[in-house]
C-alpha cells in the first residue's frame, strides 16, 4: 500500500527540513484550464464531462510520487502511498449540505467511469456527512464547486499541520475569446512541493486532456 521514504536520501531532504522545521507551510494555486475539447468529446460520447475531468485529474495526481506523499505523525515517517484515490462530495439541494464520496482510483477509464457514477448515485440516497479519512488514509479531496467560475481561491490548514496530500477544487468553467476555461486550485504542503510541482500539477493535466480527446 505504501513505501517508506528515507528522508536522508529523499531528493528534496533540504527543503523538507527547512518547511517541517523551520518554516512550517503549504502553497496553493489557481490558474484556468482549457476544457473546450474535453467537453467536446464528453458531448459526442454521452458521458459526464465531471467524471471525465476527475478522471484525469486522478491520473495526473497519481503519476508522480511527489503527489502520493502522506506523513504519519504516530509513527514520525514519510510515505509514499502506491496509488491515491479521490473523495467526491454529492450536494444535496435540500438540506445544502454535503456527502463524501470514496471512490477507487483505477487507470482503466470504463472501470474508473462506471465505479464513479455508482458511488455517486449511492451517496445520494444519504444525508449523513459521513466523513471517514482514518479508515480511507490515502485518499485526496476533490471538490467541484457548480456555483461559481470563481478567480481565486485559498486553502488553508492550522500552521504546523503536515498534511501532504493533494486538496484539488474547481469551478464551472465559462466562455473567454471562444474557448471554455475553468478555474482550477491545487493545494500542496510546502515541505514536499515547490511552486514547480504545484504548477505542474497544471502542466500535466493540460496534456492528459489533449491525449485523451485526440
Amino acid at each position: 500500500m505504501y513505501r517508506i521514504i528515507d528522508r536522508n536520501t529523499y531528493y528534496r531532504a533540504g527543503v523538507y527540513r527547512h518547511f517541517t522545521e523551520d518554516c512550517k507551510c503549504s502553497l496553493s494555486m489557481t490558474a484556468r484550464v482549457d476544457v473546450t475539447e474535453l467537453a467536446g468529446r464528453s458531448r459526442r460520447t454521452g458521458t459526464k464531462f465531471y467524471v471525465n475531468f476527475l478522471y484525469l485529474l486522478c491520473k495526473v495526481l497519481n503519476s508522480r510520487e511527489d503527489y502520493r506523499l502522506a506523513y504519519l505523525w504516530q509513527e514520525d515517517k514519510l510515505i509514499c502511498y502506491d496509488e491515491i484515490h479521490p473523495t467526491q462530495y454529492v450536494f444535496h439541494e435540500d438540506t445544502e449540505t454535503c456527502t463524501p464520496v470514496y471512490t477507487r482510483w483505477n487507470e482503466d477509464y470504463k472501470t474508473f467511469y462506471h465505479g464513479a457514477l455508482a458511488d455517486l448515485e449511492r451517496a445520494k440516497e444519504s444525508r449523513e456527512y459521513g466523513l471517514d479519512a482514518a479508515g480511507h488514509p490515502n485518499f485526496f479531496d476533490a471538490s467541484y464547486i457548480p456555483w461559481l467560475s470563481y478567480d481565486g481561491m485559498h486553502l488553508e490548514l492550522p500552521d504546523g499541520y503536515l498534511y501532504y496530500l493533494p486538496i484539488v477544487c474547481w469551478g464551472r468553467w465559462r466562455e473567454e475569446n471562444g474557448r471554455l476555461v475553468l478555474p482550477l486550485t491545487v493545494r500542496l504542503n510546502h515541505a514536499t512541493a515547490d511552486g514547480f510541482l504545484v504548477a505542474n500539477v497544471f502542466r500535466l493535466l493540460e496534456k492528459e486532456i489533449k491525449a485523451f480527446c485526440e
